[in-house]
């Protein structure tokens, strides 16, 4: 299955989270107003941020899809990780209002008992959400897809708001009124928490960040080549969840070029098959 595909499932598990999300949020304001609850209020506008933020990650995953024209030459894989920075943007807007809303309420003692059937939306949001998360992480997984994998994660944290928002709801019914906002203001930070994970992740890879560790083992891999006999460097870059990397050997000065580049496919199929480096840039240099 070529990265095309991959894209197009991760496409499915994007629209899955719209769905779930609209839905949720929807619910969640509505009963939230009907039964004067704050945490299930920020709760539902915690689901309507990650409609924008799934919503992003599929034009990500659709932009990524287009193969390399005049001015993209490695394609278009970085709308992924583009997507995922707008969508930390809106998150961590939406996650300081609802720390300053739920402050000001607290300050100002307009707290009040919630309806009980605020807590049951919030736990039955908690239970779809674990489910949602559960699909989303094993397709990640399965594709390799660094934007859905972000996504996955935001789908565990929903549901980890929702059983907070729950047992916030659920000690209010016993006079700890302070509880049902305390909570609301738990899901506000939870959100800005996401917001700085994705950011951080995000702008990692597009500074061209790379994992130190990958980079090592990537090195003794091609350490590992009979034919090789120093490995002077190694570098990488991420495209959207496309590894790149660019690497310096030594090999025999007396080979010939159809040797050298022999080594070279030798050592870019032997990368493939133990680290799925799919591009990979061999330089080769005579040993002195």
């Amino acid at each position: 299955m070529d990265h095309s595909d991959n894209l197009k499932k991760g496409e499915k598990g994007a629209w899955i989270s719209i769905i779930t999300y609209l839905c949720l949020a929807i619910i969640k304001l509505i009963i939230a107003h009907e039964g004067n609850s704050d945490a299930l209020r920020a709760d539902g506008l915690n689901n309507t941020t990650d409609v924008i933020a799934s919503v992003a990650v599929l034009i990500g995953l659709k932009i990524s899809r287009k193969p390399p024209d005049e001015d993209h030459h490695y394609g278009h894989y970085r709308a992924e990780t583009i997507a995922s920075l707008f969508a930390a943007f809106v998150m961590m807007l939406v996650g300081v209002q609802v720390i300053l809303e739920t402050f000001k309420k607290m300050l100002l003692d307009e707290v009040s008992q919630p309806n009980m059937l605020t807590a049951w939306t919030a736990l039955g949001a908690a239970i779809i959400m674990f489910l949602v998360y559960l699909y989303n992480v094993n397709l990640a997984r399965k594709i390799q897809s660094s934007s859905l994998f972000a996504a996955a994660q935001d789908n565990r944290s929903d549901a980890l708001v929702s059983i907070g928002a729950f047992i916030g709801i659920t000690g209010s019914q016993f006079g700890l009124f302070w509880l049902d906002p305390l909570a609301g203001l738990l899901v506000g930070f939870i959100i800005c928490k996401t917001a700085w994970e994705i950011f951080r992740d995000s702008t990692h890879t597009l500074t061209d960040g790379f994992d130190e560790k990958q980079i090592k083992q990537i090195k003794e891999s091609v350490k590992r080549d009979p034919d090789v006999k120093e490995v002077v460097d190694v570098k990488g870059r991420i495209h959207g969840n496309q590894a790149f990397i660019d690497i310096t050997i030594l090999v025999d000065a007396a080979l010939n070029v159809e040797q050298s580049h022999n080594i070279s496919d030798r050592i870019e199929e032997y990368l493939y098959k133990k680290h799925n480096i799919n591009h990979a840039q061999i330089h080769i240099e005579p040993y002195k």
